[in-house]
This record gives structure tokens, C-alpha cells and sequence, in this order.
């Protein structure tokens, strides 16, 4: 029943969420954006899923979602929650050194410090087994080298440090096997390059170029030979945490509809009153409230331990809010017509932002794909 019916203290979660993300006017302005994640880690936000020993709010992955949620439903969406406390902080508070968690864990549960996540290739795309950025270790030092590139990473520029998905060498096999290295903002051969974007967000995209850039040995974070299994620890609350993002900015372009169908006026007849545009909406807050049941049940798989389980349902509410979202949008944006391409209703810019719901971190035919293989047992098409 907890996937269905939200806890006392889910709802009083979700209130003073949404209660202080109603204080914040929405902006694409940097600094605000900076402001708004620096109070809401003051909160407790932030780190709400982050160990408490380390600082965090001893909770999961199901209230970093909902904290999420809520501030996209007011217009205010941090997509770096997505990456740093959702990927970068699980992956180290479940894989990482002692030592590396006392370093990194606190100042991300805090707000003080960033961590970006560099998983995608030029070449690679979404299959994560072409990954061709390497990792050899120097004899000589016991230094990490790696050399490669990356594309689409968010907030390089505004991140003290960049989880880096890397491959190296296994001399018994041949077969190249995925690492995960944090690499500092300033480290020496560590370049990057933003990416033009016709996409209005305060979050910018980068290219990454890694050439031989040196790294202690601490910087592995985990074991060199657990391969996948640290990959899709961040990877499967990645997926919630973007079905989360995409609900959120659906139910605030569908609330800023309502707003209008209401209050405006033809022939002395609210537009809401017309089925024409009612039931649209209407069908688009169902699917939304559907998009969040699964995203509801795939974070509490995964905050249960369920990995496999919750790898399918993630990939399956990533594919739910990402649909629900692009339709939510468009609906919204033709329920107020020419205003819905007006800057000054704020709804035109999430025509393509909603696409980043449907198109990242995996695609939805890439996700059909699994749901094909994995669930329902058929052959692979490649």
C-alpha cells in the first residue's frame, strides 16, 4: 500500500516543498537558480536521500523524487538534483571509500559542493558496453590515466568535480569492463566545452575531453571489477529521479492551463467549460498521476533494495513521464493558443524541454527495447 497511498510524512513532505518553491519566482537567472539550491539544501532537501552519518537526510531516492516533483510543479525544477545528490551521491554512499564519503557527501547533502556525472559518448550513445574512455594504471606511481571523450554532461561548469563512467583493460579476459573515477574541475588535461544548445535552461550541456589526466588511486570509487552492478546503482534512480522532472514541469504547464481555461472568456463562457478543452486536460493530469504511481514504485524498489525490480520500473515510469510530460506541455500551450507562445506565460519554452524528458538520460525506444528483452521475453533486434 505504500506505492499507493502516501505516508502522513510524505504528505507533510511534499506540502512544505511545495510551499517554499512557491516563494521562489521561476528564472532562468544563474544566480537565483544558485540561491534556490543553496536554501533548499539548507532544508534539508538537497540531501534529503544521503546518509545521516554523513550528513544527509538518511532518507531515500522516494523523497529526493518527491522533493523534485514539487519543485518543478511550482516552475522551479534543479536538474542537478538529478545528477548530483540522485547519481553521484548514491553511487558513493553505497560503493565509495570511507574516505570518500567523509569527503564528498557532507558539502553535496549541504549544498556547498556539485558533482556532475560523465557517462555518454560521442559514439556510444546509449549502449553503455561501447564506452571507449579508458583507464590504465600507471606501475611506476599507482596513478589512474584516463583518456577519452564525453558529450552531454550537465553543469560541468557550476560542479566541483565530474563522476566520470570510464573501461579498463582486464588482462585476463581482453574484455574492457566499466570504473567510475571522480575527476576534479581543475585537473590538468580535463577540458571541456560547451555545447549550443537551443534549449532555454540555466543548466548548461558540455563536451569533455580527458586527455591522459592523472589521478590518485583513491579516485576509483568502488571496485575496479564490480562493473555494472556501480553503473546502474546511479543509473536506475537517474531514471526516477528524470520521471520526477518530467511530472513535475506537466503538472506546472497544465496548472498554468487551468489557470487560463477558467478566467478566460468567449462568448461569456470560461473555454474550460468546452469539452474540447476540458477533456484534453483532463486526460493529460490522468496520465501524469499514472507516470507518478510508477515512479512511486519504482523508487521504493530501489530504496528496498530491489535492483533488478527496480531497473524495470524506473525504465518503465522514465518512458510514462516523459510522454505524460510532452503531452501535458502541448496541451497547455495550445489551450492558451497564441499566449502559449508568448514569453510572457512561460510555457513556449517547455516545448523543447519536455523533449529532454522523453530523450534523456535513455530514449523511449531504447526503453521499449528493454521492456521488450527484459520483460516480456523477446528476441533481441540487436
Amino acid at each position: 500500500m505504500t506505492t499507493l497511498i502516501e505516508s502522513e510524512e510524505h504528505k507533510s513532505l511534499r506540502e512544505a516543498v511545495a510551499a517554499f518553491a512557491q516563494t521562489h519566482p521561476h528564472t532562468l537567472n544563474a544566480e537565483d537558480n544558485k540561491r534556490l539550491w543553496q536554501e533548499a539544501a539548507k532544508l534539508g532537501y538537497i540531501g534529503v536521500n544521503l546518509p545521516e552519518a554523513h550528513g544527509g537526510g538518511g532518507a531515500g531516492i522516494t523523497e529526493l523524487a518527491l522533493v523534485l516533483e514539487e519543485l518543478g510543479a511550482a516552475g522551479n525544477p534543479l536538474l542537478m538534483m538529478i545528477v548530483s545528490p540522485a547519481i553521484c551521491g548514491t553511487v558513493i554512499s553505497r560503493f565509495g571509500t570511507e574516505e570518500q564519503k567523509r569527503d564528498w557527501l557532507p558539502s553535496l547533502a549541504d549544498g556547498t559542493r556539485l558533482m556532475a556525472f560523465g557517462i555518454t559518448e560521442p559514439d556510444a550513445g546509449s549502449n553503455s558496453h561501447r564506452i571507449t574512455t579508458t583507464a590504465r594504471r600507471d606501475a611506476a606511481t599507482g596513478e589512474w590515466v584516463l583518456t577519452g571523450r564525453k558529450v552531454f554532461v550537465s553543469g560541468v561548469d557550476i560542479a566541483d568535480a565530474t563522476l566520470i563512467v570510464g573501461r579498463t583493460e582486464d588482462a585476463r579476459t581482453g574484455k574492457l569492463k566499466p570504473c567510475l573515477f571522480i575527476v576534479p574541475r581543475d585537473a590538468p588535461g580535463f577540458e571541456r566545452r560547451p555545447i549550443d544548445m537551443e534549449l532555454n535552461a540555466v543548466e548548461r550541456q558540455f563536451e569533455l575531453t580527458l586527455d591522459d589526466v592523472r589521478l590518485p588511486a583513491g579516485a576509483l570509487v568502488g571496485d575496479e571489477d564490480a562493473g555494472l552492478l556501480q553503473l546502474f546503482a546511479g543509473l536506475n534512480p537517474e531514471r526516477v529521479m528524470t520521471a520526477a522532472f518530467g511530472i513535475g514541469m506537466g503538472r506546472y504547464a497544465l496548472s498554468r492551463a487551468l489557470d487560463y481555461a477558467r478566467e478566460r472568456t468567449v462568448w461569456k463562457t470560461p473555454i474550460g467549460a468546452h469539452q474540447a478543452i476540458a477533456h484534453p486536460l483532463a486526460q493529460a493530469h490522468i496520465d501524469l498521476e499514472l507516470a507518478r504511481l510508477m515512479m512511486q514504485k519504482a523508487a521504493h524498489l530501489y530504496d528496498a533494495g530491489d535492483d533488478i525490480g527496480a531497473g524495470e520500473a524506473a525504465n518503465m515510469a522514465k518512458y510514462a513521464a516523459g510522454e505524460a510530460c510532452v503531452k501535458a506541455v502541448d496541451q497547455a500551450v495550445h489551450t492558451l493558443g497564441g499566449n502559449g507562445l508568448t514569453r510572457e506565460y512561460g510555457l513556449a519554452r517547455l516545448i523543447t524541454a519536455s523533449r529532454v524528458a522523453r530523450i534523456a538520460p535513455v530514449s523511449r525506444e531504447m526503453i521499449l527495447n528493454y521492456v521488450s528483452h527484459q520483460t516480456l521475453g523477446l528476441p533481441k533486434s540487436y
